[in-house]
């Protein structure tokens, strides 16, 4: 990465980290962050699609899997490995400026898994609801923007990281939602 970039990167996390720290970010992001915060959302979405769209709503919840598991790959198992960028928690350069709110493990930092993940569900959803429930577009967005933000606020990812994984993410939710509506044109029907 140029060493200017790297500066810009440095400075936007300790903006985010340090200056913006506060008692109520504090409390919030690590929760945010947290992917058991989200299964009372996940199982939401899991129950309604087969509830609501019955047999389209199984085929809703198989690309939404499809869409996860191909942005996780994509970033955890693939990108992480391939550029090895040290998360800033464990970065020597930041030790004596970091605000460390969650422990850091020992994974890679570029791109945030969370970020990409989040973002290609985020997406996908919208690209599948986006017709009937146009809400959807703008607190999905919404949501996964803020789990994004709270992995550089508790000091485990960089803003490139979380904005790198949130194109990614964004990128592969496009992708599975237009596939998505490849193969289910009759969908528009039930929706």
């Amino acid at each position: 990465m140029p060493d200017y970039l790297l500066q810009l990167d440095r400075h936007l996390f300790y903006c985010i980290n340090h200056d913006l720290g506060n008692t109520f970010f504090d409390a919030v992001m690590p929760v945010l962050r947290n992917p058991k915060t989200w299964i009372p959302l996940y199982v939401f979405i899991f129950v309604f699609c087969l509830w609501r769209y019955k047999k389209s709503g199984a085929v809703v919840i198989v690309f939404l899997a499809l869409t996860f598991g191909m942005a996780d790959f994509g970033s955890a198992g693939l990108a992480k490995a391939f550029f090895k960028r040290t998360r800033p928690c464990n970065d020597p350069t930041m030790a004596a400026t970091i605000v460390s709110r969650i422990p850091c493990g020992t994974g890679y930092s570029f791109p945030s898994a969370h970020a990409s993940n989040h973002f290609a569900i985020a997406v996908c959803l919208s690209m599948i609801f986006y017709r009937r429930y146009k809400w959807v577009l703008p607190v999905a967005l919404i949501w996964a923007a803020l789990i994004s933000f709270a992995q550089v606020y508790v000091g485990v990812h960089y803003p490139i990281d979380v904005t790198c994984g949130a194109i990614y993410g964004t990128l592969t939710g496009l992708l599975l939602g237009w596939a998505f509506w490849k193969t289910n044109p009759n969908f528009r029907h039930e929706i």
